[in-house]
């Protein structure tokens, strides 16, 4: 089976936004440009994320969902807020392909029964965003990473697929944005203990890294974000309006991190099929308007 590579598109607002540990969130700029220029470049699907959903109790990705499927071919999974069936059938109507659930699960696991059975496991993707403990256990987090819940993170990730979801996206919270590479015990333990495809999350910040969480961390497809955006931002105008609208500092100084190495999607694909890992080859495909 071909590996995905698949770009992660963190919401706040009209904006997408990028932290360090699920925190800090800074402006980088609007989700369209990085969505279409990512399905270009040969993304396989792209994630959406609402960042705030939980902190309000809804989710604002809708009408960016609306308007990004009817000009991108590509599996698009949207998170953040999702309570009820009702709220699953809504993004799914908008346009999403799969939904992902993490507060909502957590508090209420049925949900993920309930959905399964009702939209189909392929559908369902839970989110697992884990906090290494002093102790060396992981603790699963809500929230966006905000609140956490006394819940081990490798008896969830059972119980998730147990209970009907197609897939698991672990996210290293110690590790997200920080370019240090993936939480690769982590994310090879839940693989090897789960029958159902894991997405690993939250580390990435050389290709070399992404290779790294598919030979050694097992990881059935990666979501990058870092690598991804920063070189975006690098190469192309965003010159859009965002005054008022949080941090921005980034934008003006077009300063990436130092522990990141940013790369084209093109580029991650070659060296991971030079180094033996089959992906869908790197084609340029047109955007639709």
């Amino acid at each position: 089976m071909n590996t995905r590579i698949i770009p992660r598109l963190d919401i706040k607002g009209p904006n997408l936004v990028k932290g360090i540990h699920l925190e800090g969130l800074r402006v980088l700029g609007k989700p369209e440009h990085f969505a279409r220029y990512y399905y270009q470049q040969g993304a396989d699907e792209l994630i959406y994320m609402d960042v705030v959903a939980s902190l309000y109790g809804r989710n604002s990705l809708l009408e960016i969902v609306e308007r990004t499927s009817r000009e991108i071919f590509i599996p698009l999974t949207v998170g953040g807020g999702l309570r009820t069936l009702d709220d699953i059938r809504n993004a799914l109507r908008a346009g999403a392909d799969k939904v992902s659930l993490n507060t909502a699960a957590i508090h209420n696991p049925n949900l993920i029964k309930a959905a399964s059975q009702r939209f189909g496991s392929s559908t369902i993707l839970v989110s697992i965003e884990a906090i290494k403990k002093p102790d060396g256990c992981y603790e699963a987090y809500t929230d966006n990473g905000r609140e956490s819940t006394g819940v081990e993170v490798f008896e969830w990730a059972i119980k998730v697929a147990e209970l009907g979801a197609g897939e698991i996206m672990v996210t290293s919270i110690d590790r997200e944005g920080t370019g240090k590479g993936f939480d690769l015990k982590l994310t090879r333990r839940i693989a090897e203990s789960v029958p159902i495809p894991v997405i690993a999350c939250g580390g990435a910040g050389k290709i070399s890294d992404v290779y790294d969480v598919i030979s050694q961390g097992k990881a059935d497809a990666v979501s990058i974000a870092s690598i991804l955006h920063y070189n975006f931002v690098k190469h192309h105008d965003t010159s859009d309006d965002f005054s008022g609208e949080g941090n921005i500092e980034y934008l003006r100084g077009r300063r990436g991190l130092s522990t990141i190495q940013d790369a084209p999607l093109p580029e991650i694909k070659n060296y991971l099929t030079q180094h033996g890992v089959q992906c869908r080859h790197p084609i340029t495909r047109a955007a639709h308007v």
